[in-house]
């Protein structure tokens, strides 16, 4: 049962603004959002309009720390200081109101979550979400506001994403969002590859920013490191206590040269590799033993178990192997710090090592060369309280060249943590380095890291979301399905479904009607093996052309053969094949096409080019058309093929610069066809032919899938809106599925056109009515 102030969440908006007394509308029939305003959301923006800029910041846990005082029974609370979510608020201006809301990592009774929640929202403006521990691991985010997700870690490569049972609803999940961040190029490329290869889903760069088309919508993917607190950090580094561990440590590991390792008890951060390359460092330079020390400082582990346990004993075992060989009464080479360590101390540490040494097999971000970095650069007062006198404002990075901050550490050594020759070597020239080759690198680093903290990403993160959904105002967004298939669907503000009471009434008061349907796609679903139409959908067709006042056609890319074959049974219907080179009016009539005298010379050129990239890509094949040539590659692998396609591409638009054809890439497709040829180009000519017999329509019906049908949608909205030519009373241009489009309606699916269809002929009372035909189109195209 939730509690009272859960409830209180879900109106949170509520506790924002105490003016606001209704509860937010929640929309119970479908339609247009637009359909049901009323005056009352003129007050509403009134309202709104009026109050205080704010950011809501939505975590998994709230950036308090909470402890319950025994004595007086009751919880208390203070600021996580460390909390990265916190520290996002200095990237934004001071007169902006911060919100945090997320869980807490206590488990709170529901007896007392209502005091608590009403003591975190009074006096620290968070919004506890006070859910079970079963379900703190499951996410739902809902968009109709603007929405970001950055991944504070890896996301794994397809070949290990693909695993996953859920790998699809994951993935539909985070495009739900308006911006997705990730630290590196790498993680970005890996989603983006999943997205391509489960998905189908291609990215696009436009002037600098990587954007997915999505539902209509574009989600931007964004590429930044998260940095430190560089304030909190430095006010660590001023402490008086600080300068007095230095003094302490540095007495301590007095003629020593001290390189420091700071990481998790786990399985990916490579301690015991990192040992392992400490003995070969001393197994190989004889002349480093009693004078190198590896200080490792072990946080604990965030989990309890055999695999933890199994990875304590491992490394204890190495370091114990390695000082028993190496060391020496009063010196031991690796030297374990057990945490947990506070900041200040781990600062101090910092500031005494000149090498750092970050081997994790596998990380997401990792901020320890960060704050190695800043710590060694100290401060005046620091240098004079510690007695470093400046010599501290150089250092040495060995970073494993699989993390997220190794590509922003251009000086930093960067190593394979699994060869341990080669981070030995690394150690070997981190500790033989000139000095000033030494303060080169720190002095990179330092700039850096000091100009890309924390604040610097929170503003960037936070401009790139506004970037991102500068276009919201001019669409509509739906939300679509339920839990995992849940997704957000953008549409034009004059984009609708397609309704069947509509068109029937339109079709019923015209009496000359043109009817264009694509086929793939539109009357056959593009998964089917089978491509020959069904019985249901030949039934349909000869309803629509048994009506007199009816011209149907099926414009396709398919060839002539194909068509006349599947569409044989349909004596009155008219067939344009090959995206409109060849046109006939009925079953009849001879086909025409539409350039008498082409010279076809250039597909000598063409189809060896092909062949060459069928031969080097497993899957693909060629098409040969009368008109034309195309590539296929829906069944290769998505990413070469999606590569093969774009050099494809450029050789055959290389090699047929001087012949009088159009090279296009298509949805895996590359195609060579005639200048001039277009489904566009087949509706002019039909729309005149009618005109020409004295038949100039009032009702024309287009409906297809892909690009090639767009040309029909934009030839139609410019006979429309011609004034030289009459006008078409009704006109009903439908795309196949929600999506950005030139026509004015949709469908979600094939099935959605055919009950349509049968929908139209069953309302009019023409299917299986045996009719005349006044007018007989037998001419040329």
């Amino acid at each position: 049962m939730l509690s009272r102030s859960y409830f209180n969440l879900l109106n949170l908006d509520d506790y924002l603004r105490p003016d606001r007394t209704r509860i937010p509308r929640v929309m119970t029939v479908p339609g247009i959002i637009s359909d049901f305003e009323n005056d009352g959301e003129a007050e509403y923006d009134a309202v709104s309009s009026a109050n205080q800029e704010r950011r809501i910041i939505v975590a998994n846990q709230l950036p308090v720390r909470a402890h319950r005082d025994a004595a007086a029974k009751r919880w208390c609370f203070d600021w996580d200081k460390d909390a990265l979510a916190l520290q996002l608020k200095d990237g934004f201006p001071n007169d902006v109101e911060v919100v945090f809301v997320g869980c807490l990592k206590a488990e709170i009774d529901v007896s007392e979550q209502d005091a608590v929640a009403q003591s975190l929202v009074e006096n620290f403006r968070c919004f506890p979400v006070f859910l079970p521990v079963e379900t703190q691991i499951k996410f739902l985010s809902r968009v109709l506001i603007k929405l970001g997700f950055f991944l504070h870690n890896l996301f794994p490569s397809s070949e290990i994403y693909r695993t996953l049972p859920v790998r699809d609803e994951i993935l539909r999940g985070l495009l739900n969002c308006d911006l997705i961040g990730f630290h590196t190029f790498d993680y970005a490329r890996h989603f983006l590859s999943c997205c391509s290869r489960m998905l189908g889903l291609d990215y696009q760069s436009k002037r600098g920013y990587i954007g997915l088309d999505y539902y209509g919508r574009t989600v931007s993917i964004k590429i930044l490191p998260v940095g430190i607190h560089m304030g909190q950090l430095e006010s660590v580094i001023s402490l008086d206590e600080t300068a007095r561990k230095i003094v302490e440590l540095k007495g301590r590991f007095e003629g020593k040269i001290v390189m420091l390792g700071v990481d998790d008890m786990d399985l990916f951060k490579g301690i015991s590799l990192k040992f392992l390359a400490t003995g070969h460092l001393l197994e190989e330079h004889p002349e480093l033993r009693g004078k190198v020390v590896l200080v490792q400082i072990v946080n604990p582990a965030r989990s309890s178990g055999k695999d933890v346990q199994e990875v304590q004993n491992e490394i204890n075992n190495v370091a114990n192997e390695v000082n028993s060989r190496y060391g020496e009464p009063g010196y031991e080479p690796i030297v374990f710090v057990n945490g947990p360590v506070s900041t200040q101390d781990k600062v101090a540490y910092y500031a005494i090592s000149e090498c750092c040494v970050v081997n994790a097999v596998r990380d997401g971000m990792n901020l320890v060369p960060y704050t190695y970095t800043v710590s060694r650069q100290g401060s005046p007062d620091l240098d004079k309280a510690s007695g470093l006198n400046g010599s501290s404002r150089k250092s040495v990075i060995i970073v494993s060249e699989f993390i997220g901050c190794s590509p922003s550490l251009s000086g930093a050594i960067r190593v394979n943590p699994w060869n341990i020759d080669s981070v030995s070597d690394a150690m070997n020239l981190a500790i033989t380095m000139p000095e000033a080759e030494k303060q080169m690198r720190h002095e990179k680093h330092y700039k850096y890291i000091s100009s890309h903290d924390v604040a610097y990403w929170a503003r960037s993160f936070d401009q790139d979301l506004e970037r991102a959904c500068r276009e919201h105002y001019r669409k509509r967004c739906w939300g679509i399905g339920f839990g995992l298939g849940f997704r957000v669907v953008a549409l034009g503000p004059n984009f609708r479904k397609l309704a069947v009471e509509h068109i029937v009434y339109a079709y019923n008061k015209t009496n000359s009607r043109l009817i264009l349907l694509d086929y793939d796609g539109t009357m056959m679903p593009k998964g089917s093996v089978d491509k020959s139409p069904s019985d249901e959908v030949i039934k349909v067709l000869n309803g629509l052309c048994n009506d007199p006042k009816n011209v149907v056609f099926i414009v396709s890319g398919r060839g002539k053969e194909s068509l006349s074959k599947w569409f044989s049974p349909c004596e009155k219907l008219g067939l344009s094949a090959e995206h409109g080179y060849f046109t006939r009016w009925i079953k009849d009539s001879p086909w025409e096409s539409c350039l008498l005298a082409t010279d076809f010379d250039w597909m000598k050129i063409a189809l060896p080019v092909m062949e060459h990239y069928m031969e080097a890509t497993d899957g693909s094949f060629i098409e040969q058309k009368e008109s034309a040539l195309v590539w296929h590659h829906q069944e290769a692998d998505p990413d070469f093929g999606t590569w093969q396609a774009k050099e494809l591409l450029d050789h055959l638009e290389s090699v047929l610069a001087n012949e009088p054809v159009v090279v296009k890439r298509g949805q895996h497709i590359v195609e060579v066809k005639p200048q001039g040829v277009s489904k566009g180009v087949v509706v002019e000519s039909l729309i005149a032919t009618m005109r020409m017999r004295g038949k100039a329509p009032d009702f024309v019906l287009c409906v297809g899938d892909d690009r090639s049908d767009e040309d029909m949608f934009e030839t139609i909205a410019r006979s429309v809106t011609n004034p030289s030519l009459p006008s078409i009373a009704e006109v009903f241009a439908c795309t196949v599925g929600q999506k950005p489009s030139m026509a004015k309606y949709y469908l979600d699916d094939t099935s959605d056109v055919i009950k349509m269809l049968q929908g139209v002929t069953s309302a009019s009372g023409q299917l299986n009515k045996p009719a005349l035909c006044e007018v007989s189109f037998e001419g040329p195209l």
